[in-house]
């Protein structure tokens, strides 16, 4: 393995972007897979989603004893789900405690999602939500609740009670602005509850690799040499003007009052940075969103492509933002509508997800009646 010490991750780390994890799983925690990587690769966080549970529970021998005892017990399968999930979550943390107690609680974090079938549901959203934080019971715990319409309140109650968020499936600019705000929201209503306000943050998953598979099927099939020239452009445009609104907020007198009273910023964190046309270089995602205050959560593969090849050039967001506007501006001039587009993703990801969720509780239910078979 590469000197930790010398090495693309560890360039990418001093330039300011935090390096999570994008995966969990009994295994990698058994194995010290994970204590590896936090000591090698410098990842200093780990977000989950249904998708990277229904993958890890569907390896039944790590999981078997705790299914054994939730089927003696006869719980529910949404219960032994919550059980199964927040158990890997809660070791996690533990994991990643040192990181969050040297970084003074910036890193160190673990996420774990609130039932995707509730996106639409705002106040079951927020009951979820308190009840996952009280469940893994531990400070560097991220609840991940998706930036739907009805999900931005829940964002706002669960800050305004001192729950960290992640904030997930942010496609549109305009959407991040609403999240922005809603985190702001909740830290004006923490602070006014008494709350430590230096003890809540956040960060807003902008997810990346899925605008440019969306939009390069387009452009493709306009085949045009206007259309060819934009291919692989949109994700990353997108993404460095997330960054620009990160920038103004963080200069503005509201951020400024709340910044005086404790508060920490809402970080950017670029996710889905894996790349999906092979086309492209397997490292695009990472490389070239490098600024300051940013979280880039990754599967390992992208790790490892990385920490291998990876070069990093310093900050490659703050001086593109011309070019970046000129990218989405020429995607319109083509006939491509950005806000078709990134609506359609949203509601592409949240049903993906109850999907994902719908085939975990499936194969938890199957778990549990071959176990009480069994006992």
């Amino acid at each position: 393995m590469p000197d930790a010490a010398a090495s693309p991750l560890a360039d990418l780390s001093a330039a300011g972007v935090s390096i999570w994890l994008d995966d969990l799983s009994r295994e990698r925690l058994a194995s010290g897979n994970l204590a590896s990587l936090i000591a090698d690769r410098h990842v200093v966080g780990v977000t989950t989603n249904p998708s990277i549970f229904q993958k890890a529970l569907s390896d039944g021998a790590a999981y078997a004893e705790q299914v054994h005892d939730l089927a003696i017990r006869d719980v529910s399968v949404e219960e032994a789900v919550r059980a199964l999930t927040t158990a890997d979550v809660r070791a996690a943390c533990d994991l990643l405690r040192p990181a969050y107690d040297t970084t003074d609680g910036l890193d160190g974090r673990v996420s774990i999602e609130v039932d995707p079938r509730l996106a639409g549901d705002t106040a079951r959203t927020i009951a979820e939500a308190r009840a996952l934080w009280w469940l893994v019971d531990r400070p560097n715990l991220f609840i991940k609740i998706p930036a739907t319409p009805e999900g931005l309140p829940a964002i706002t109650a669960a800050i305004s009670e001192g729950i960290s968020v992640n904030v997930t499936l942010i496609f549109s600019l305009d959407r991040y602005a609403e999240v922005v705000d809603a985190y702001l929201a909740g830290l004006e209503a923490a602070q006014q509850a008494g709350h430590d306000l230096h003890t809540i943050t956040s960060v807003a998953s902008f997810f990346v690799s899925r605008v440019d598979t969306e939009i390069d099927a387009r452009l493709e099939k306009l085949d045009t040499p206007q259309a060819t020239e934009l291919l692989g452009k949109a994700a990353i445009a997108n993404a460095r003007l997330a960054y620009r609104h990160f920038e103004q907020v963080s200069a503005g007198e509201r951020w400024q009052t709340l910044a005086a009273a404790g508060a920490r910023p809402q970080r950017p964190l670029w996710a889905s940075t894996s790349v999906k046309n092979p086309a492209y270089d397997d490292t695009r995602y990472v490389v070239d969103l490098v600024a300051p205050d940013t979280v880039n959560t990754m599967p390992e593969g992208t790790l490892d492509a990385v920490a291998d090849h990876g070069v990093i050039r310093g900050d490659t967001i703050t001086g593109a933002y011309d070019d970046a506007d000129a990218a989405l501006a020429a995607l319109a001039d083509v006939g491509i509508s950005y806000d078709e587009v990134v609506g359609l993703l949203e509601t592409n990801g949240v049903a993906a997800f109850e999907a994902s969720w719908e085939e975990l509780l499936g194969g938890v239910e199957a778990a549990l009646a071959e176990a009480a078979e069994r006992a």
